[in-house]
């Protein structure tokens, strides 16, 4: 099997690169379409930009989660579970209200890239890599020997690596504030993180790397109380130039002042 090529499209605020490994067939193109339509399904239904997502009458229409679409409830039971795993460093509710946009991205991308299953259980094409704002779901096929090498940017070095991670099938995600800012809160305070601060984790599939993602730069560089929970293969957080790096559930490298290049 040889070639590649790279679809973009504009979902959720940001856009979904979906890069193919494999012949641009007339079934590849169905199931990049059936991929970008379950994004904007879900954006439709999650957007707390849309007075009329299903989230947004939730909040402003007071309805139960019964009353609305039943992906709202599957994603709120997640939210809760992870609110408790996480010791209170990710809570969907921080606001007053339910609003799942740290968490609903990696899971709606999971979703999207099943509509690949088929192609990738016979092996009529190679790979598939959905891109949704940064954070990756990376699948590769039985028969293919692809391996996905992904670089994490440096945060404040712009065109930088800070590391770089090989992946057959799972999911890469990166959160802080290097892209967008001061724009993470810390739920516990309401504060918004000052930064400099980035974690990325590298987990089965993007609902858990996303989510804990989040999780980690919320915690910051010295607090690591959430790591014997999180089901994540690797990580790296970085903070004010400085780094730690973890394998499972156990940190291989203690923070240091050299940033890992």
């Amino acid at each position: 099997m040889t070639g590649a090529f790279t679809v973009v499209e504009p979902v959720m605020g940001t856009v979904a690169s979906i890069t193919v490994v494999g012949e641009r067939t007339d079934r590849v193109e169905r199931a990049i379409a059936a991929c970008v339509a379950r994004l904007r399904d879900d954006e439709r239904v999650f957007s707390t930009y849309r007075d009329d997502s299903d989230v947004s009458r939730l909040r402003d229409e007071g309805l139960e989660l019964g009353e609305v679409d039943a992906r709202v409830a599957e994603v709120a039971a997640r939210c809760r579970d992870l609110r408790e795993r996480s010791g209170g460093r990710f809570d969907a509710h921080w606001r007053g209200w339910f609003d799942p946009t740290g968490f609903v991205k990696g899971w709606s991308t999971d979703a999207a890239t099943r509509a690949f299953d088929g192609l990738l259980a016979d092996g009529a094409i190679g790979a598939v890599g959905v891109n949704v704002g940064g954070d990756m779901r990376l699948r590769t096929a039985a028969t293919s020997d692809h391996v996905w090498r992904i670089g994490i940017a440096h945060p404040t070095h712009e065109g930088e690596l800070l590391a770089t991670v090989e992946v057959v099938n799972g999911a890469v995600a990166t959160s802080g504030t290097s892209e967008r800012g001061a724009h993470l809160v810390d739920p516990r305070t309401g504060a918004h993180l000052p930064g400099p601060v980035s974690a990325t984790a590298v987990a089965d599939d993007l609902t858990t790397a996303d989510a804990w993602a989040t999780v980690a730069a919320v915690a910051g560089i010295r607090d690591l109380e959430w790591m014997p929970v999180a089901p994540v293969a690797s990580g790296i957080v970085w903070e004010h130039g400085r780094t730690r790096r973890f394998a499972g559930r156990v940190e291989v490298s203690a923070f240091r002042d050299a940033v890992i290049g």
